[in-house]
């Protein structure tokens, strides 16, 4: 899968999935911008690790949430390399509690980070790859809006409303050239569930049909496969990369 000559965003870029995407496009060639949030320490590192690879890259700080900073971050792309042939959009927050006990603060900010995120990167590259005939947009979404999740209403919520604003994209621009996918990971190895309790994480994965948690390369991999010449006849769907978790 060659990425040469090609820009590729990947929001939430420094930790976990987002950064192991980000590395994986390095390493075939691609020019990776990097968005995060608020974790500086991780920008860094991810600055330092992506120098001493060698790649073309831009680290970029600002909220997917704000119409503004989007402008702004993507304006600082097209500046730097005149176009846009991928946008992945893995920026996401979890604030999970039963509905009863759930702030409405919660419940905005998760819709506006998960949701609200997507569709403004996504409108802010689109006219873009309008304009080249050519386009990869990969959501990442969760089994949480699959099959739901207890504690998760607004988590669940924003994420299935991601994987229909994915069909519905899908079918605007798929006559243009454009692929627009989600990929689901399942339980995947990421300081999230370093932080989870060892019995906790040991149910989860025998609930899972493999019996281990999934890798952020692992995930990476599908993301590049959608992105890449060699999904040119896919579009509208979600690839479930779960170990047989759904």
């Amino acid at each position: 899968m060659d990425f040469t000559d090609r820009t590729v965003i990947v929001t939430g870029g420094t930790r976990g999935i987002g950064k192991a995407v980000a590395l994986a496009f390095t390493r075939q060639g691609a020019r990776v911008a990097v968005i995060y949030g608020s974790d500086d320490q991780s920008a860094a590192d991810m600055q330092v690790e992506l120098e001493t690879g060698g790649a073309s890259f831009l680290v970029l700080k600002g909220d997917v949430a704000s119409p503004q900073a989007v402008d702004h971050m993507i304006g600082s792309v097209l500046q730097e390399w005149q176009r846009v042939d991928v946008l992945v959009n893995n920026a996401g927050i979890i604030r999970d509690n039963m509905l009863m006990f759930q702030p409405l603060a919660d419940w905005n900010r998760v819709l506006d980070v998960n949701l609200k995120g997507t569709y403004l990167c996504c409108k802010a590259v689109i006219k873009h790859m309008v304009a080249n005939r050519f386009g990869r947009i990969v959501n990442i979404v969760s089994p949480s809006g699959i099959t739901g999740r207890a504690g998760q209403t607004n988590y669940a919520a924003s994420k299935g409303a991601v994987i229909a604003f994915t069909k519905s994209l899908a079918r605007e621009v798929a006559r243009i050239g454009i692929g627009v996918n989600c990929v689901c990971p399942g339980v995947i190895a990421t300081p999230l569930t370093d932080q989870l309790d060892p019995q906790k994480l040991a149910e989860m994965r025998r609930m899972i049909p493999m019996g281990r948690v999934g890798t952020p390369q692992e995930v990476a991999d599908a993301v590049l496969f959608l992105a890449s010449d060699l999904a040119t006849y896919i579009t509208g769907q979600v690839l479930i990369v779960d170990g047989g978790l759904i």
